[in-house]
């Protein structure tokens, strides 16, 4: 069988991504000999390679990115790599339908670091939460299956406490802006109850000024029986800075949204 047949008869049958075991195995030729064929595909825009020994078939309508769509092979290469992962961040709240700014990278949260992907024009971060398994997630459709998706309040917590993964504390403030109508009060608390407690505070100080003290509120219970004094931005001195009784929080940052 020849490469380009391979790689037809996996789409014809809905699949879009395959290994280089496996294209040994259906090929019946040598690892080098594969590879090279592979290649060769590559060099025409036909596969790419967004990991050692894993591709994807690329449909004509993804040729310019020269790959496909992070979220069309992450759920597929993570299952390869036997890693459980989310959809984080602002690539998870664009999803949540908060698309003030498209995120330069697709953000996936793993519980250990990973090198960011590079494939064609399409970006992957990984991003690191040890305790990640305790992220509520949904899951949401693809062309190609299922993703895995931090929850809208998980996110909105995580947007805070990964702020410097965001475009900093103004932008967060701009995409929470767009998130709130997606977020539930009740999940909000049980979100904020299983993550750090200075989430919360940041989260509720935010959401203060985007006009949703409603939401802010549910999360002040959770702050005074377990905050401490903490600051807004965290590589930022407190000293000097105003303070906000309400979320036990130096205010040592301007936190302007980005219109």
């Amino acid at each position: 069988m020849k490469a380009s047949d391979y790689i037809s008869s996996l789409a014809v049958s809905g699949r879009f991504h395959f290994t280089l075991d496996e294209a040994v195995k259906a090929l019946g030729a040598t690892v080098v000999a594969t590879r090279a064929a592979l290649l060769r595909l590559q060099h025409k825009g036909q596969v790419a390679l967004p990991h050692r020994g894993f591709y994807v078939i690329v449909p004509p309508e993804f040729r310019r990115l020269g790959c496909l769509p992070a979220e069309q092979f992450i759920p597929q290469l993570m299952s390869h790599l036997g890693e459980p992962y989310y959809v984080a961040l602002l690539s998870a709240a664009e999803l949540h339908g908060a698309a003030h700014q498209r995120p330069q990278a697709f953000q996936v949260m793993l519980e250990a670091n990973r090198r960011p992907i590079e494939c064609g024009s399409v970006r992957v971060q990984f991003v690191a939460r040890k305790d990640a398994e305790q992220t509520t997630v949904v899951e949401k459709n693809t062309p190609r299956g299922s993703l895995r998706v931090a929850s809208a309040e998980a996110t909105a917590l995580e947007l805070v406490g990964y702020a410097d993964q965001c475009g900093g504390l103004d932008n967060v403030v701009s995409v929470l802006g767009e998130l709130v109508d997606a977020l539930d009060p009740v999940k909000l608390v049980t979100a904020a109850s299983k993550s750090p407690i200075v989430w919360a505070q940041r989260l509720g100080y935010l959401l203060d000024l985007t006009e949703r003290a409603d939401l802010a509120e549910v999360l002040l219970p959770l702050v005074k029986e377990r905050a401490h004094s903490a600051r807004l931005a965290r590589s930022t001195s407190g000293k000097g800075a105003t303070r906000s009784q309400r979320w036990k929080l130096a205010a040592n940052v301007d936190v302007r949204a980005e219109l």
